[in-house]
């Protein structure tokens, strides 16, 4: 894994240094990342959901190491690894889960703002299904329970936090979110 850390500090030290975007750049390192983990691993559906996670954690602790925004990093991972997901045939709606799990997880362990990572998380799982052709809403879905998940296992506080920022994110589904933070479908 260290070969993904490489990867996003030389790109990004560009893009802190004020010449790129953050999100497209870790988006392209995250999926080249994953397809090759992938592709040279032997059972896809354990090992491509493993590599999801260390890429994410990974990906995270070095975007936050280079001063670089952790919100468009989370974005551009979460979307980078649920298109790698797909092109090596791990289940897409699963990695958006995943992924958006492991950021909250590392953004807490690495000092971020839980609420915003997760956010972003969702927002870079409706952009992957975008990308790839899938259903926003499943992996929109997927996401939000992903966060929900690890800020439930972070501790109450952080559950608290994450809960009230998916509420109140405008460019966020608000019926996906509703119905599964309240269990109503209306």
């Amino acid at each position: 894994m260290s070969n993904l850390a490489d990867d996003l500090t030389k790109s990004l030290s560009s893009i802190v240094s004020g010449a790129g975007d953050v999100a497209s750049t870790v988006q392209k390192v995250a999926k080249d990342n994953v397809v090759q983990l992938v592709s040279g691993a032997g059972n896809v559906a354990t090992t491509g959901l493993q590599t999801v996670d260390q890429v994410v954690s990974e990906g995270l602790e070095t975007i936050s190491s280079t001063g670089a925004s952790l919100t468009d990093g989370v974005t551009g991972l979460v979307r980078g690894v649920v298109d790698g997901a797909k092109d090596t045939g791990v289940n897409a709606t699963e990695a958006a889960g995943e992924a958006a799990s492991q950021a909250v997880k590392t953004a807490s362990k690495v000092g971020g703002d839980v609420g915003e990572v997760a956010i972003s998380s969702v927002e870079g799982a409706i952009k992957a299904a975008g990308d790839i052709g899938a259903d926003s809403g499943e992996l929109a879905k997927s996401a939000v329970m992903g966060t929900l998940k690890a800020a439930d296992e972070i501790g109450s506080e952080a559950g608290g936090i994450v809960r009230k920022a998916l509420l109140n994110a405008a460019a966020l589904p608000h019926d996906i979110i509703d119905a599964l933070l309240t269990g109503k479908t209306e």
